[in-house]
């Protein structure tokens, strides 16, 4: 796998927890660096852990589908990209929750990383064999997560909702997703 489709693969991944922390941002309203870093932390941790569950869960038996796992890395990569793309057509609803609680924060790790669990089955089924050859995608998930959280923060902080309303970040992470699964696609069909 190369270098730039692993960046932009951590990009698309980092997109969930980039508009949860525009809205988190959205709702703290002022800077507050312990709950900025330990949200950070936390989405950054889980968008490197899931992919290396989803490895080691499908790394066992993805010798057993070789001939077609190109294409479960396209489903699972075009369906993840196209509910992106839908969600991000949804109005946000106004919620009432405390984003510097920890556990809202562990919460929200758990529910922008599900899709990074998926991208680790796909890691197996495009041929990751050895941990030696996830672990630079997984640090790069996780480093990418980190820093777009810290910047959906301070986006959301200093700008509020009129910008988030602007870059559709769950759209573009959706596309991303897209064009990597079509990508991986046709690299095995032709």
């Amino acid at each position: 796998m190369s270098i730039l489709r692993i960046w932009l693969l951590a990009l698309g991944l980092a997109m969930d927890c980039f508009a949860v922390s525009i809205a988190s941002g959205i709702i703290l309203k002022k800077t507050l660096w312990r709950t900025i870093l330990t949200m950070a932390f936390f989405f950054g941790l889980f968008q490197a852990l899931m992919p290396l569950v989803g490895w080691f869960c499908a790394n066992s038996f993805s010798h057993y589908i070789k001939e077609i796992d190109h294409w479960f890395a396209f489903g699972i990569l075009a369906f993840l990209g196209g509910r992106m793309i839908y969600e991000s057509f949804k109005k946000e609803e106004q919620r009432d929750f405390n984003p510097s609680s920890l556990k809202m924060i562990l919460t929200m790790a758990v529910a922008t990383s599900i899709d990074a669990l998926a991208v680790g089955v796909t890691f197996a089924f495009m041929g990751v064999e050895h941990f030696s050859e996830i672990l630079v995608p997984v640090c790069i998930i996780g480093f990418v997560s980190f820093t777009m959280s810290i910047i959906g923060l301070f986006i959301g902080i200093k700008f509020g909702s009129k910008f988030a309303e602007k870059i559709h970040a769950e759209f573009w992470g959706g596309l991303i997703l897209i064009i990597i699964g079509v990508k991986i696609l046709f690299e095995h069909l032709s």
